[in-house]
């Protein structure tokens, strides 16, 4: 009988032991080495180097040599014989999960994993929009010292108000975080987080939230329906001063129009890990020298990665021993 496979398609950095228990016995682990789409696709096929993969841990990485999961690649996997992907991520915008539910592909992420990374990288970007700090470090290093710093543009974290645009895990460490200064807070999700502490004031309609806080931090994933939600009208419904957060993905947000409110002032500044068309940075952004900017930073330190990681293959182990793995991603949970 042919042993199944698992495929390890993209990096692996930290779990490469914890991957061999998790397998050990079970399934046969595979390296994804192709350097090409077609590579990567001939090797599904009957006899190829991917064939009798019923698994997949994903990372973005992998799109790098072999394209994000679309319908092409999505019908070569359904045709390989794969059931389950696990993606290595909270986001997972890479990887066409209507098509895979079409094809019976089930998709998971990794939620909870990437909670507290993602939240404290939120944070540093909202203490470092608000005093200054970003900007100070800057000029210090320039060795200008306070000279191009201006304290009547800075306010502390202490009383001011902070909307969280979508109340899932990152959103709600983010808001346990701020609240120790204390911060107000409120949010809007597609509904009330029934784990929202009671100071985490629910605000159903999206007119009323753009208008409630100082500070905008951006938590909801990319999806058709949330590019630019966060546009011309919604930014100039926020209070003039105030601040936008994303450590979410780049094209939640209409950049041109976050840029324009920045040049006129209705926007003091704005703290990004996330952008439109990464590696590249719009360079208007970095005219503002109270932006924090940061190269999507996230998750980047080894805890949070090896919890990924591990979390991402355990998801496929489940699937192995018990038909099914924990994380599916919300599109498909009905079709379980």
């Amino acid at each position: 009988m042919t042993q199944r496979k698992v495929m390890i398609c993209g990096d692996l950095a930290w779990a490469h032991e914890e991957c061999k228990q998790l397998f050990d016995g079970l399934a046969e682990v595979v390296r994804m080495d192709s350097q090409t789409r077609d590579d990567f696709l001939a090797g599904l096929k009957p006899g190829g180097k991917y064939a009798d993969t019923v698994g997949i841990y994903r990372h973005n990485t992998s799109a790098d040599r072999i394209g994000v999961f679309d319908k092409p690649v999505v019908a070569a996997l359904s045709e390989a014989g794969v059931k389950w992907v696990a993606h290595n991520g909270a986001g997972y915008d890479q990887i066409d999960v209507l098509e895979c539910r079409a094809k019976g592909i089930t998709v998971s992420n990794t939620p909870g994993a990437v909670d507290d990374a993602t939240a404290t990288t939120a944070l540093f970007l909202l203490v470092s929009c608000l005093r200054h700090f970003s900007h100070a470090e800057r000029a210090l290093r320039a060795g200008q010292w306070k000279n191009p710093l201006s304290a009547g543009k800075t306010h502390d974290l202490t009383g001011r108000t902070l909307g969280i645009l979508g109340l899932g895990g990152i959103g709600l460490r983010l808001a346990h975080l701020v609240r120790a200064f204390p911060m107000e807070i409120v949010y809007h999700s597609r509904r009330p987080n029934p784990d929202a502490p009671s100071w985490c004031r629910y605000v159903e309609k999206l007119d009323d939230f753009w208008g409630a806080c100082d500070v905008l931090s951006v938590h909801v994933p990319l999806r058709p329906e949330t590019v630019h939600l966060v546009g011309e009208k919604e930014i100039r419904k926020m209070r003039k001063g105030s601040i936008i957060i994303n450590t979410a993905r780049g094209k939640v947000i209409d950049e041109e129009a976050m840029i324009r409110a920045l040049e006129d002032g209705h926007l003091s500044s704005v703290g990004l890990d996330v952008y439109p068309d990464e590696p590249n940075v719009n360079p208007r952004l970095l005219e503002f020298p109270q932006n924090a900017l940061l190269p999507h930073m996230g998750t980047e330190n080894q805890d949070s990665q090896r919890k990924m990681e591990v979390r991402a293959l355990t998801n496929v182990r489940d699937f192995l021993v018990q038909g099914a793995g924990k994380d599916v991603v919300p599109e498909m949970v009905s079709k379980l």
